[in-house]
């Protein structure tokens, strides 16, 4: 469904057209992306399994707690500096580097096999009363990883900015997943994001362990990061859940999600995900696309301005995306503008 489209009559188009004549065009964008996705799967990607730079295995813990926050940091900050240690010792100079750099920040957790985990943590996640979870999309691993943290930082520096007086709040950069590749089969299927969506439940439950007794928690999710909240959506303790650029989230409507949160949606004029089809199809026994177009009216999220962006500029300062995603966060559910 494209979104602002009015309404015609019933077996009519909105410009009074019989409605028979979109048809062709229908087929012929599900056989487009059938092709599209058949291509993907029959062809091998090039370089989509070069070499890993070698890691040690994550650090050993019992879930985060309180009291034991700090050791849970530093345990995970001394892994991230082995591992940078390691990867120097093979030639991977750029992963050591970032490596190095990350074994100085707030880790809830790090694992620097393969593309890498990485959990981190801006600001005093033990007091924080608002806390935003940012999930990512396609093509986010350790060698990437500062493109995602840029987003948490952004945020976390209008949240500080904006915040009334005595409120406290916390943003976490959840890379907890490894995430399709942009060119890739993986990222028209929901394969990944059922993976994931364990995970995801699983943290949320000891964020709230962790975080002020009444915080509230906020999931913001791009991309196919989208797909992986939809997929953990129900029961997850959140407050919010968030679909920014959402390919579509394999649920026909929010409230097919099957979550007390308040489900937002919203799309930057100049993101491409708005031209992919918003289609499913079954290919060789997996379902691939997304389904509904979480903008779209007939889905039931709450719409809210993203101003002109692309793909990547929902957090970028100066668009509207940015200041409606801090009055979600810090709960100004009234001044977000649509």
């Amino acid at each position: 469904m494209e979104q602002g489209r009015e309404r015609g009559t019933p077996g009519t188009g909105p410009d009074g057209t019989e409605a028979t004549a979109r048809r062709p065009a229908g087929r012929l964008r599900r056989g487009l992306l059938a092709a599209l996705v058949a291509a993907a799967v029959a062809v091998p990607l090039a370089g989509a399994a070069g070499p890993q730079a070698p890691a040690p295995p994550p650090a050993r813990l019992a879930p985060p707690a309180v009291a034991g926050l700090d050791a849970t940091y530093a345990a995970h900050r001394a892994n991230a500096a082995e591992a940078a240690r390691t990867a120097a010792d093979h030639g991977y100079r750029d992963r050591a580097a970032t490596e190095r750099t990350l074994a100085a920040r707030q880790l809830l957790y790090f694992d620097g096999r393969g593309a890498g985990l990485v959990t981190e943590v801006l600001g005093d996640l033990a007091h924080a009363d608002r806390v935003a979870v940012l999930v990512p999309g396609s093509d986010t691993g350790i060698d990437t990883y500062d493109r995602f943290r840029a987003t948490a930082v952004a945020l976390h520096q209008r949240l500080t900015r904006e915040a009334p007086t005595g409120v406290r709040t916390a943003v976490v950069a959840w890379l907890g997943y490894e995430t399709p590749g942009t060119v890739s089969p993986s990222v028209a299927t929901t394969g990944r994001a059922e993976e994931a969506a364990p995970e995801l439940r699983a943290f949320v439950a000891d964020l709230r362990s962790v975080a002020a007794p009444r915080a509230r928690v906020s999931l913001l999710c791009h991309s196919y990061g989208s797909v992986v909240c939809a997929r953990a959506a129900a029961g997850l303790d959140v407050d919010d859940l968030v679909l920014l650029g959402s390919p579509g989230t394999g649920a026909d409507t929010a409230a097919d999600l099957r979550t007390r949160a308040r489900v937002w949606a919203a799309r930057g004029a100049g993101d491409w995900v708005g031209h992919v089809p918003h289609l499913d199809a079954t290919l060789f026994g997996t379902t691939v696309g997304f389904g509904t177009d979480p903008v779209s009216e007939g889905y039931g999220a709450r719409v809210f301005a993203a101003g002109d962006g692309g793909h990547s500029d929902y957090f970028a300062p100066g668009f509207p995306s940015l200041a409606n995603l801090t009055r979600i966060v810090l709960g100004h559910t009234q001044e977000v503008t649509r």
